[in-house]
């Protein structure tokens, strides 16, 4: 760079319950940082909704707070970028920038018999080749469907052009952009795939989707990259570059300098979700993962990944704590398991409301398996953290079945990475180091990478590799015997969970 001023970058991060801002400097060290939560709307069980006009006005406030927080005046922002919660569908009126309905979040289940009748007689699959993604409630499409028929007068808007369709990074975009004034109606890559209307190969939106699933092309945004710059904001970040956009898992990995292949990232909430780096293909998966992008650089080719959810792994020290009564704060944990060698032969598989990745199995439930009387709280509580490694092992395993890829670190972020018995443990079950990086807010740092590198303030992936430092790391020291059998006694309590609930019971 020749300009030798102190250049700074913005993330927007959207997600579920609350919106941040974070101003990044040219390292990558956090500036400032604001927050806001928005409201949870539950009209009915199974449906969660979102007021997407409170979350612009909370995106708004976070932005002022930031840059006021940092002593900062708009001129000195070098770019903007956007990271959000995947899948959540907005609907508006391209004329008075109103949207026709709530947001439909994407835990929202409300299209569940839609997406069975679209199945036919193919299921899931029907669409996989195309989209990489299994046919479920938790995708855009279907929901963009379900707004079209259900709010009065809505489709013929939308066939006429009136209506505008995107997830948050989109509604976001066109706000930021001018709204009703010549609001840039965009998308990214990696929102865009998780729609489920977008071609994996082509990168542009199906047709025979569009039609299978009743979605008018005339409510799509176009489909861009994931740094490049989208427009110029209006308001408080007046002519400052809007330059990238990524779905939170994906700005995650781009965050945590994921960027060759074998590189894989878990970050560790409630569950668990992890994404490995396959390279310039995508990668079909037989094994119960997604196959998503992972990002696009301008021009460049796009890079794809393969993802695994697994839905319990936080939430199982949570359940310990309230649920058992066991330990008094999630921290507690560490100490109580550090105090045995082992799990004194307990397992314990937190399948409360099903398996997720690689499994899919919706009838099994939780079990604690291998109890003698040896066994103490102490155990248990080994037993749980090491649930979380197990669950990771198998998706990791189902990773190489589905790409011949083979991880060669994993990079972690997430509230969990804090405990070390449980990372040391990570890195024993995977034969390979767990790496934690310096700067735990990875999502916003990956929206701010790619929005830079989109405008010039870092050059290129090198630079941002350059820029990535770990905090710790942990190598792994398990013997194979041990770890193979403990592997074994794991996959036969996970078999044990399989089958407790018969059809039609809850």
């Amino acid at each position: 760079m020749t300009d030798n001023a102190e250049k700074y970058v913005a993330a927007i991060d959207q997600g579920t319950t609350s919106s941040r801002c974070i101003i990044f400097d040219r390292n990558g060290a956090i500036v400032a940082v604001d927050q806001r939560e928005h409201r949870q709307i539950f009209p009915r069980p199974g449906w969660v909704e979102h007021d997407a006009t409170e979350i612009w006005s909370k995106v708004q406030a976070v932005v002022a707070g930031a840059i006021a927080k940092a002593g900062l005046r708009a001129e000195q922002i070098s770019a903007l970028g956007i990271t959000n919660q995947r899948e959540t569908t907005v609907l508006w009126d391209r004329a008075t920038g109103k949207p026709v309905h709530n947001a439909i979040v994407w835990q929202d289940t409300r299209t569940a018999a839609l997406c069975n009748e679209l199945g036919g007689t193919d299921g899931q699959d029907r669409f996989r080749e195309q989209t990489g993604l299994p046919l479920a409630s938790y995708f855009s499409g279907p929901k963009a469907a379900w707004l079209l028929d259900s709010v009065p007068g809505l489709r013929d808007r939308a066939e006429r052009g009136e209506i505008a369709f995107g997830t948050i990074d989109s509604w976001l975009i066109w706000n930021l952009t001018g709204g009703v004034d010549g609001g840039r109606h965009v998308t990214d890559v990696t929102n865009a795939g998780r729609t489920m209307l977008m071609n994996l190969e082509t990168l542009q939106w199906d047709a025979s989707i569009l039609s299978a699933m009743s979605v008018p092309e005339a409510v799509l945004p176009e489909i861009r990259s994931s740094a490049e710059v989208y427009g110029t904001a209006v308001g408080q970040l007046s002519g400052v570059p809007v330059a990238s956009a990524l779905g939170d898992q994906q700005a995650a990995v781009f965050g945590q300098a994921c960027y060759d292949v074998g590189a894989a990232k878990n970050t560790y909430g409630t569950g668990s979700f992890l994404l490995l780096n396959t390279g310039n293909r995508p990668v079909p998966s037989k094994s119960g993962l997604l196959t998503t992008m992972g990002y696009k650089i301008g021009e460049e080719a796009p890079v794809y990944c393969l993802e695994g959810s697994i839905a319990i792994t936080g939430a199982l020290v949570q359940w310990f704590r309230d649920q058992l009564g066991i330990i008094r704060t999630a921290d507690e944990i560490e100490t109580l398991a550090a105090s045995v060698d082992d799990n004194g032969g307990a397992y314990i598989v937190p399948a409360f409301s099903g398996l997720f990745a690689p499994y899919w199995r919706s009838d099994a439930r939780g079990v604690v398996t291998g109890l003698t009387r040896y066994v103490t709280k102490a155990h248990l509580a080994r037993a749980v953290l090491e649930a979380t490694s197990w669950q990771t092992r198998e998706v990791v395993d189902a990773m190489y079945q589905d790409s011949g890829v083979q991880i060669t670190t994993l990079k972690v972020d997430g509230g969990m990475t804090k405990n070390n018995l449980l990372m040391q443990h990570q890195a024993d079950v995977l034969g390979v180091p767990v790496i934690r990086p310096r700067v735990s807010e990875t999502t916003c740092l990956g929206a701010a990478y790619a929005a830079g590198l989109a405008t010039g303030v870092w050059n290129d992936l090198d630079e941002l590799k350059a820029h990535w430092q770990k905090d710790a790391e942990w190598t792994p020291s398990m013997e194979a015997s041990v770890r193979d059998r403990e592997y074994r006694n794991w996959r036969r309590a996970v078999e044990k969970s399989f089958g407790w609930v018969a059809d039609g019971e809850g």
